[in-house]
């Protein structure tokens, strides 16, 4: 079990019970899911560079990334139909508390100028969207090998009611969040 985890569970769980009057543990806010989100864009006519993007990806979480395919040919962006879009991981379980434990504690605060997130980043029902436009912050990935940076989406999804228990969740959590 993740620290990270281990911590929800014996300090977070109860000040979340705590703050919003929940009686039954089952309806506390929880980290459901973590989906990694990549755009290949002009890679994507290079196969070499699509598989290099997957690697590096599934070193990053832990899991198989799988490809996005276009669902529409457009003429003005030069895509066809089933031409390779995107990468995405999601992640649930024990992947995902290891993967949000690295995120917090080394990668956003490697990021250049990083001042915390936002909270306008956080949507009506308590989720999370952080863009990050470097790849290479994570300890994972080896600088002298990479070719291709690239950015990515991580969207956190939780189980929170609203937007309040969303941010009361992240931030018990240890998500740096501008004030």
């Amino acid at each position: 079990m993740s620290r990270l985890h281990d911590n929800y569970t014996k300090k977070v769980l109860p000040a979340l019970r705590k703050e919003f009057g929940i009686a039954n543990i089952m309806a506390v806010p929880r980290v459901t899911k973590i989906a990694v989100n990549v755009g290949v864009g002009r890679m994507a006519k290079d196969a070499g560079a699509i598989e290099r993007v997957e690697r590096d990806l599934a070193a990053l979480t832990g899991q198989k990334p799988s490809r996005r395919l276009a669902k529409q040919s457009i003429a003005s962006f030069k895509l066809r139909q089933g031409t390779p879009v995107g990468v995405a991981v999601t992640l649930r379980g024990r992947r995902m508390w290891d993967f949000l434990e690295r995120l917090i504690t080394i990668a956003l605060p490697l990021s250049k100028d990083f001042r915390g997130i936002d909270p306008k980043h956080f949507d009506r029902e308590g989720n999370l969207n952080i863009g990050i436009k470097e790849h290479s912050i994570f300890p994972e990935v080896n600088v002298e090998n990479v070719r291709d940076i690239f950015s990515m989406q991580v969207t956190i999804t939780t189980s929170a009611k609203n937007r309040e228990q969303g941010v009361a969740l992240l931030t018990m959590l240890g998500f740096p969040l501008k004030k």
